[in-house]
């Protein structure tokens, strides 16, 4: 397809996810340490009227970085972490908003990431449970949250029983 009004946009591809934190830096450390996400310099510190403008956030101010994601090598997607200046999600689409509503790792041992994310700040949100898809493959996952309360998804494949 080309790009017209029946088909995708052309030349789209997956760049980045956003996470508007209260701490950035926090945030954006606990998600190094738990998952091995990478950050990719420079920190990020934007302000002016061309953000204002972009946002539609009044008196815009944002730091934050981007963390590439595990498992997809030097060009992959990446997580970015920013705050505002102010974050009360007060804008009209709430560019300014905290949070999303989950991001998903694969992991080898749900159990052992789930105590592990606990250990380190997050919680929990439901149980470990392990379900058969169409396909017959088995899925064991869980969420659980970060410090700051956003969901993350655990999850481990395993080929047909």
């Amino acid at each position: 397809m080309t790009g017209d009004a029946s088909g995708p946009i052309d030349g789209a591809r997956y760049g980045h996810t956003n996470l508007i934190a209260r701490d950035w830096r926090n945030l954006a450390d606990w998600y190094v340490r738990l998952f091995g996400c990478t950050p990719v310099p420079p920190v990020r510190d934007y302000a002016g009227t061309d953000l204002e403008r972009g946002t539609a956030v009044p008196d815009a101010a944002l730091q934050g970085v981007h963390l590439r994601l595990p498992g997809h090598g030097d060009d992959g997607p990446t997580l970015e972490i920013y705050t505002f200046a102010s974050t009360d999600g007060a804008s009209e689409v709430g560019i300014d908003r905290p949070g999303f509503r989950h991001i998903a790792f694969a992991v080898a041992d749900v159990h052992a990431a789930r105590r592990r994310v606990l250990d380190e700040g997050g919680s929990p949100v439901g149980e470990v449970v392990t379900l058969t898809t169409a396909d017959g493959r088995r899925v064991t996952w869980c969420y659980v949250t970060d410090p700051e309360g956003n969901a993350v998804e655990l999850q481990s494949w395993a080929p047909p029983a």
